[in-house]
């Protein structure tokens, strides 16, 4: 044979060789499972920061404001209040929130002829399961509720009764908690007490206009110096 019939040989051979190498890695390629385009394999448990299609806001945030929206809130739509005493129709009312005493009078069908209404503070906002007691003239009423820490006021925490308001101390808010006073004559107590610098006994409440020898004995228990 000659040398040119070998080199032919020698080069149908490489050529077959090649070939079928190509053949065999193509099928092992195309037996493989197709990866999805920009998947990124991730191990077990991991968690991955993402957007809500909807909302363009992390998957966190978004599963949390789902979580809370579904609490339950508490929201006041009304306030129970019990009016006794002089009143066209004493028992319980419902009120708006953010009502005064004025509003549960007017609800249970006003005050009677002759009730004392310079004794209740019309103006005070009115707390749900309270009691709004309209007095006879002459008859002392009901002290309102008074929130339990109220240190400008000198209120007591957990005790039965309200602890003395102190005339030197309390603001306009404290004293608008007594019987009888609201925000107009609370100020006339703080102007007093500007002007005299300070109170020195609870008689000398009696000299603010407005309070008088009734009103007196029915603040003199409730206040302090």
């Amino acid at each position: 044979m000659s040398s040119a019939a070998v080199v032919g040989l020698l080069a149908l051979v490489v050529a077959l060789g090649c070939v079928f190498a190509l053949r065999v890695l193509w099928a092992e390629r195309a037996s493989e499972p197709a990866a999805a385009p920009g998947a990124v394999s991730m191990p077990v448990g991991v968690v991955v920061s993402g957007t809500s299609p909807s909302t363009n806001l992390p998957r966190e945030v978004t599963a949390s404001r789902v979580a809370s929206a579904d609490a339950p809130v508490a929201v006041v739509t009304e306030l129970v209040v019990h009016v006794a005493g002089q009143v066209l129709r004493p028992g319980l009312v419902r009120l708006r929130p953010g009502a005064r005493v004025a509003d549960a009078i007017a609800a249970a069908g006003g005050a009677r002829a002759g009730a004392d209404l310079t004794a209740v503070n019309l103006a005070r906002p009115v707390v749900d399961g309270e009691q709004v007691h309209v007095p006879r003239p002459g008859e002392v009423p009901s002290a309102p509720p008074i929130e339990p820490s109220n240190p400008a006021g000198g209120v007591g925490v957990g005790s039965g009764a309200p602890a003395a308001v102190d005339l030197n101390t309390a603001d306009a808010a404290a004293l608008d908690t007594l019987p009888g006073v609201g925000p107009v004559l609370a100020q006339r107590i703080i102007d007093w007490r500007t002007e005299h610098r300070r109170f020195s006994s609870v008689d000398e409440l009696g000299e603010v206009s407005g309070i008088g020898d009734k009103l007196m004995s029915q603040l003199r228990p409730r206040v302090r110096v």
